[in-house]
């Protein structure tokens, strides 16, 4: 059986020119577990893999896989299984011979291409040409790829987007799979409840920097003052509580304010001559909780 190692980023920081990227993110990943590294579109989430995996040198502190840089692991695709973006085959090629090419060069034997086949369940369809499958058997031909060297970690960077119903499921009981195996899955996305019945812990960064970590259950107990808000000139109200130094994220409803008082926003409203559509105080929940956090910044 796999093991897996911890993840371990420790202080690490981006920049590129004047913008930080990623500033001085420090938590760790266990193995046996589905960590969800969460944030908006923007916030970190891809430079940080991508130091992770080695692509991106960092202007400062140091990810690693079990205290090892991935560098300088001895064999690294039988230690990390990654997939960064969304994998592209040629559409020519049946699964079995893109998976066998990849394991060719890769000196992995030949035997795994079936294995992981199964294990994603494209046993049926290993012979049919890529041009032919749909999104979710083409994401599930990427995670086999991801496992061909049996690693013990996993690293799947918005593995969900896209994707209908049927696949959400499926990738949301693969991952629980994946951990019982004593694997380490470290899974981002921009959305919580694309993962929330998946992870066990979660990662959330904003603007770069890291706003929240803890066991999923921990979303439930962050009591952050919120406030939804809407007006038929968003744009302005978005400017008005941006120059009132208020945080704001979008919601289903409008924005998502960091604040706990509606006469403080509706009084900023009035103020800029924004007519205001919808106030009122918003009651905590998963997704909530996150989208204020992510509005609000700084670690909790």
């Amino acid at each position: 059986m796999p093991i897996g190692v911890p993840i371990e980023f420790a202080g690490v920081s981006k920049r590129f020119g004047a913008v930080a990227a990623v500033n001085d993110l420090s938590f760790t990943v266990e193995p046996g577990r589905v960590t969800g590294f969460l944030g908006p579109n923007g916030a970190g989430k891809t430079t940080s893999l991508r130091m992770l995996l080695g692509l991106v040198r960092p202007s400062s502190g140091t990810a690693t896989f079990g205290g090892v840089p991935y560098r300088q692991l001895s064999n690294p695709l039988t230690t990390v299984g990654a997939a960064l973006e969304a994998a592209s085959f040629h559409p020519g090629r049946t699964a079995r011979h893109h998976l066998g090419v990849y394991a060719a060069a890769a000196g992995l034997d030949k035997a795994r291409v079936d294995i992981v086949l199964g294990k994603v369940g494209l046993s049926e369809y290993a012979d049919r040409r890529v041009g032919g499958y749909s999104l979710g058997m083409r994401q599930r031909l990427g995670l086999a790829g991801t496992l061909l060297g049996d690693p013990g970690v996993l690293v799947l960077d918005e593995p969900i987007n896209g994707l209908d119903p049927e696949g959400i499921k499926w990738i949301r009981l693969f991952l629980r799979e994946l951990a019982a195996e004593g694997r380490t899955v470290l899974v981002s996305s921009h959305l919580l409840s694309e993962v929330q019945q998946s992870v066990d812990d979660v990662v959330i960064i904003a603007k770069g920097q890291l706003v929240h970590r803890g066991p999923l259950s921990s979303l439930d107990t962050e009591q952050v003052p919120h406030v939804i808000v809407n007006s038929p000139t968003p744009e302005a109200l978005a400017a008005a509580l941006t120059a009132a130094g208020l945080s704001h994220a979008p919601a289903r409803a409008g924005l998502l304010v960091a604040a706990g008082d509606p006469a403080q926003i509706g009084h900023i409203a009035f103020a800029a001559g924004v007519e205001i559509s919808v106030l009122h105080r918003q009651e905590t929940g998963l997704e909530d909780s996150f989208l204020s956090l992510v509005a609000g910044g700084g670690e909790r």
